[in-house]
């Protein structure tokens, strides 16, 4: 029962090239840094990655987008990272945009053993229609759509069908950990966190404080363990290392 992994290196030593990815965080808040550059350091390319957002300030997935390691990104907000828009408007990069609620149903869905389901959410859009550029052909036209979804009637109103989301590996960040995997997230960087450890078939916690079994009352854990296959310590260091996106002051 003891998933704790000595490095994050270790961790990750196992991701080939092509894998899928569920990585947490929302902005800079509850993004897997340390486990986002141990991939980063091994090489790893071609990864489809689903997330929120993918990064942004030069961390978090930013690092591996910039580096050309990322094919493709299944998410709801590109924002202010200019990198992802130009490597999206010049075809580098496959993106399917999302709605933002849409994607964290369908992580848990995926993570559930939930196959499918309906959602009002994009009725009447090209998110239902298709036709969503995916990728574009870096000359200014579109190379691939979205294909058109299943829309179905209920009492009246119209349904889109959206399939849940498994992936192969998921990289999240939490406050505190057991060595059994169960997971505590602090305020907002419990974010899309739990969602994406879900969602992963192996999924890799690194944790800013390591608590032996029972030392995370029951009735506070946010993920239990069985959704964790490893856990990594960070130090004092790592756990401190975090940046701020959007500064406000008052006078």
């Amino acid at each position: 029962m003891d998933k704790v992994v000595a490095t994050a290196a270790e961790a990750v030593a196992d991701v080939p090239d092509g894998a899928s990815l569920a990585v947490g965080g929302f902005g800079l808040s509850g993004v897997p840094n340390v486990l986002i550059q141990a991939l980063h350091e091994r090489g790893i390319s071609g990864l489809s990655v689903v997330s929120n957002n993918c990064g942004a300030m030069e961390s978090g997935l930013a690092i591996l987008l910039a580096a050309g390691r990322i094919r493709r990104v299944t998410g709801s907000y590109i924002g202010g990272n200019k990198e992802f828009a130009r490597q999206y408007l010049a075809g580098e990069v496959e993106v399917e945009m999302i709605p933002q609620g849409t994607l964290a149903e369908r992580l848990r869905a995926g993570g559930a053993g939930i196959p499918a389901f309906y959602t009002p959410a994009g009725v009447g859009t090209q998110i239902a229609e298709g036709g969503l550029p995916w990728r574009y052909d870096g000359r200014g036209g579109v190379a691939l759509t979205s294909p058109p979804k299943e829309v179905r009637e209920f009492d009246g109103a119209e349904y889109v069908l959206e399939r849940g989301i498994r992936t192969d590996y998921a990289l999240v960040r939490a406050a505190r950990g057991d060595r059994h995997g169960n997971l505590v997230f602090n305020r907002s960087s419990r974010n899309f966190n739990p969602l994406a450890a879900m969602a992963g078939r192996v999924t890799i916690a690194e944790v800013e404080e390591l608590v032996e079994p029972g030392g995370i009352d029951p009735d506070a854990v946010h993920l239990p363990g069985i959704f964790v296959q490893r856990v990594v310590a960070l130090t004092p260091e790592q756990a401190a290392n975090k940046k701020i996106e959007k500064r406000t002051v008052s006078h």
